[in-house]
């Protein structure tokens, strides 16, 4: 039963390690494989989502967005906030520890107000911006921090290739939440904020990660310090790290490393994405979800522009574009058990919305 849970739990990771597998019957293993991983993404991300354990388990992110909460009045400009946390918590700890962090707010605080109707469009919407807020940091979502490394993609032109969709995505956002009817409500104090000493330090890990994202230092040094501090200030913390995430990477680069040494595999996507690979990506991510589609399409197609643009805006659309889809779908069933069929047609409307307009746009920008 327990690994049934954990394959229930983990299905993506579970789906690239048989694609792993199948692929290496057809491809041996060799010593080819070991220029198939990039072992700065996966130290980057670790040490992003230990630093993120950290403050999250002395409620740093908590604390933070429910004293923003606490100052809006009413249940517009609460949702409002909710969703902007999130948007804005993406781009700084990634789109799944956004999630995991804020939703339960949302859950909180429509709970205690009374207004849990507003439930599956709060969470719905936190989803799409925690999807679409990390397109603009390389860190904002697993994929970024492949891409943005695989193709040494200069920092000022990252931002530059997705300020638009960014920008766009905040307008529709921000309209469809303040369509929201406004009522006021209010919250009830809280326990004490957390611990100064603790937040400065987990603070300072946070920036010395974010630096070697943007490579002002060497990956290796946040891999010897972060794990050796958190040893002794926090080991849950590193018990906590989304091992099952690495994992996939890990899985998913021998998939993708294998399948760019089939020779028909490797001359029938670097024909279609050589026609149209912001399309193509995108309706990859809707089959096999966004980090994976990064990963395989990146080994047939320079391309990295409309590579980006389509495994960003590849996140919204069905449940499993993106693993945050599945976090906030589960969370959402917990709370609200027998539901789920609604929840799965209210997220499909507004989610195909926001993926018909971007690629719309996007297409026109080509």
């Amino acid at each position: 039963m327990r690994v049934l849970k954990f394959m229930k739990q983990n299905i993506v990771m579970c789906v690239a390690l048989v694609a792993a597998v199948v692929t290496s019957c057809i491809v041996p293993p060799d010593d080819t494989y070991l220029g198939y991983f990039d072992l700065k993404t996966l130290s980057c991300l670790f040490c992003v989502l230990a630093v993120v354990c950290a403050l999250k388990n002395i409620n740093f992110f908590y604390h933070l967005a429910r004293e923003v909460v606490r100052r809006c009045k009413t249940t517009r400009l609460s949702i409002l906030v909710l969703v902007y946390i999130t948007f804005i918590g993406s781009m700084l700890i990634a789109n799944d520890m956004a999630l995991l962090t804020f939703l339960p707010l949302g859950y909180f605080v429509l709970s205690v107000t009374g207004q849990e109707k507003h439930m599956a469009f709060t969470f719905i919407m936190q989803n799409i911006a925690a999807n679409l807020g990390g397109m603009l940091t390389p860190f904002g979502n697993p994929q970024n921090l492949f891409l943005y490394t695989k193709f040494n993609i200069p920092n000022g032109e990252f931002v530059r290739i997705m300020a638009l969709p960014f920008a766009v995505s905040i307008v529709i956002i921000t309209v469809l939440c303040l369509l929201v009817k406004s009522e006021p409500l209010s919250l009830p104090e809280e326990k004490e904020p957390p611990h100064p000493f603790r937040t400065a330090l987990y603070l300072a890990l946070f920036v010395l990660s974010i630096a070697i994202v943007f490579r002002t230092i060497p990956y290796w040094i946040g891999l010897v310090v972060i794990p050796a501090v958190l040893l002794f200030a926090d080991r849950k913390a590193l018990k906590m790290v989304d091992y099952p995430l690495l994992l996939t990477f890990v899985f998913f680069f021998i998939f993708a490393g294998n399948m760019g040494r089939i020779g028909a595999v490797r001359e029938l996507f670097s024909g279609i994405l050589s026609k149209n690979t912001l399309l193509v990506s995108v309706l990859s991510c809707q089959c096999i979800s966004n980090v994976p589609s990064a990963i395989l399409l990146s080994q047939f197609t320079d391309n990295y522009r409309e590579l980006l643009w389509g495994v960003n805006i590849g996140g919204v659309g069905t449940l499993i574009a993106s693993l945050a889809s599945l976090i906030t779908f589960r969370e959402y069933v917990k709370h609200n058990p027998g539901k789920g069929l609604y929840y799965i047609g209210v997220f499909s409307a507004f989610n195909f919305g926001f993926l018909i307009v971007l690629t719309a746009l996007l297409s026109f920008f080509r």
